[in-house]
């Protein structure tokens, strides 16, 4: 059979190669360069290439970078792809020579690394987003340590805390997140380069050079898993939807919080906007914004993620340009999320006398009375509960805050243990009020100032050490860029 088709087809060229091409240029082309110049260097040193030679191509990949307009380029179709209009270039320029650079590595380890460098420097803008906030959440837990709120169960008021012990939890969480993306950031620091196609090469390259000269800590061990595997991936933006799967459920309860019937949360002016049609509505919008933002980059992750499911264990294009380019598009809604929360919560407030009236109303203390009873009064819990509940309902009824239903709670005391309560009138009000609630839970992690205080120290801690990982990886970066360029220019000077 004969074929006289010519490659690329017009439909494969429009819908697959062009928009790949666009997407090398905008995310991977610098990145490229720096591979090319390590390699050249590696090459070198490892006595596969001549320094005549190399000087040649030296000389040659910095004059392709200065005439290059990357922006500018269009695909024609003349060249596969961005990588083979680099090695044209250097053809033209050296003839035979410039096909040297490609000897011992191919497109399949130079895309994982290249992916590789274009996702640890986005990770890495997005942990120090991520630390803003923790450091941000932490600074306001502080300040609002002993700032009484509801809390809330199954959507109804459940027992008195504070902001600050309500934002440390989000602070806790947000720290796990962190330890698990710095995990996956971790994985990025292997370097799939001297892979070649899968199997590594007879040459004799040196992989561990070309890891430092790319500020990677070594080599990923096994070449077939350097192109197949895509863990590294997958962990990544899992690691990433789940920050932004519990940061949204906070951002849930902004909206509850703010609610006209809630009111516990007052967002200022500056976040709210009014109605176009009724001028008495407060519409704090930014929490819808940071909602659905945080819902969009959950999936796009899941996106990422789902891509792979289903794929073999070997060099696709699943995991690859496509897929990486618009993964990156979580990166730009997580980082909108981050900054706009930490920039919301510091400006809210919370309107105590919201908090008040519906401590009132839904007799939120019980709980602290029917703990005292058992530590006061000699009877089981079982007891005390009882005798709250009966105390609760009462009030309720009546419609008044627990502080008046002393009479009821002696009534009902009486009633079920046959005598009268050692409580007065006077510690009865103590031991119902929120800030005797709080002030007694003491115990590791709870909202008493000591209690929270000591928990805000740990977390602090803790986030020095995290930031420890972060800071290492940038240091082993900028020293790697520097041997790089020592080294290239080197290779200038023969």
């Amino acid at each position: 059979m004969t074929d006289t088709s010519t490659f690329p087809d017009p439909v494969y060229r429009d819908t697959v190669l062009a928009p790949l091409f666009e997407g090398v240029k905008t995310h991977f082309a610098q990145h490229m360069a720096t591979i090319n110049r390590a390699h050249l260097a590696m090459l070198v040193e490892a006595h596969i290439l001549s320094g005549p030679d190399a000087e040649r191509i030296a000389y040659a990949l910095n004059e392709i970078d200065a005439e290059t307009d990357i922006s500018s380029l269009t695909y024609t179709g003349e060249h596969e792809d961005y990588f083979f209009v680099v090695e044209a270039a250097l053809r033209d320029k050296l003839g035979d020579l410039g096909g040297a650079l490609h000897t011992a590595r191919s497109r399949n380890d130079i895309d994982h690394t290249l992916f590789k460098m274009a996702l640890r420097e986005r990770t890495d803008v997005l942990l120090n987003q991520l630390h803003t906030l923790t450091s941000t959440l932490i600074s306001k837990a502080e300040d609002e340590a002993g700032t009484l709120i509801v809390a809330y169960t199954h959507g109804q008021p459940a027992q008195p805390t504070t902001f600050g012990h309500y934002l440390a939890a989000v602070v806790e969480v947000l720290l796990r997140d962190i330890a698990r993306l710095e995990a996956a950031a971790e994985n990025l620091e292997h370097c799939p380069m001297g892979a070649a196609a899968i199997t590594t090469s007879g040459f004799p390259i040196n992989r561990e050079r070309m890891a430092d000269l790319l500020g990677f800590q070594s080599p990923l061990i096994n070449t077939y898993g350097c192109i197949a595997s895509v863990d590294y991936v997958t962990g990544l933006y899992s690691a990433i939807k789940l920050v932004f799967l519990h940061l949204g459920r906070v951002v849930q309860d902004m909206a509850f919080w703010s609610s006209f019937e809630v009111g516990q949360l007052y967002v200022p002016n500056a976040l709210v906007q009014i109605s176009s049609i009724m001028p008495q509505k407060r519409n704090p919008v930014p929490i819808e914004h940071m909602r659905h933002l945080a819902s969009v980059t959950v999936g796009r992750c899941d996106m990422v993620v789902n891509t792979m499911h289903n794929t073999p264990f070997t060099d696709m294009n699943d995991s690859e340009g496509e897929v990486q380019q618009a993964g990156y598009a979580a990166f730009e809604s997580a980082a909108r999320v981050a900054q706009l929360l930490t920039a919301f919560l510091p400006a809210c407030k919370i309107n105590r006398d919201n908090v008040q009236r519906n401590t009132d109303a839904a007799c939120i203390t019980i709980t602290e009375l029917a703990d005292t009873l058992v530590r006061t009064e000699d009877i089981s819990f079982r007891q005390a509960h009882e005798i709250a509940a009966k105390t609760a309902r009462a009030v309720i009824q009546k419609a008044v805050p627990l502080g008046e239903g002393y009479a009821d709670f002696a009534t009902h005391f009486e009633d079920e243990t046959g005598r009268a309560s050692k409580l007065t009138d006077q510690t009865f009000r103590k031991v119902i009020s929120p800030e005797h609630f709080v002030a007694v839970r003491e115990r590791t992690g709870g909202p008493a100032p000591k209690a929270l205080a000591d928990a805000l120290a740990i977390y602090s801690r803790s986030q020095a050490d995290l930031k420890r990982g972060k800071d290492a990886r940038n240091t082993r970066h900028d020293a790697s860029a520097h041997a790089l360029s020592a080294a290239f220019a080197k290779l200038m000077e023969r």
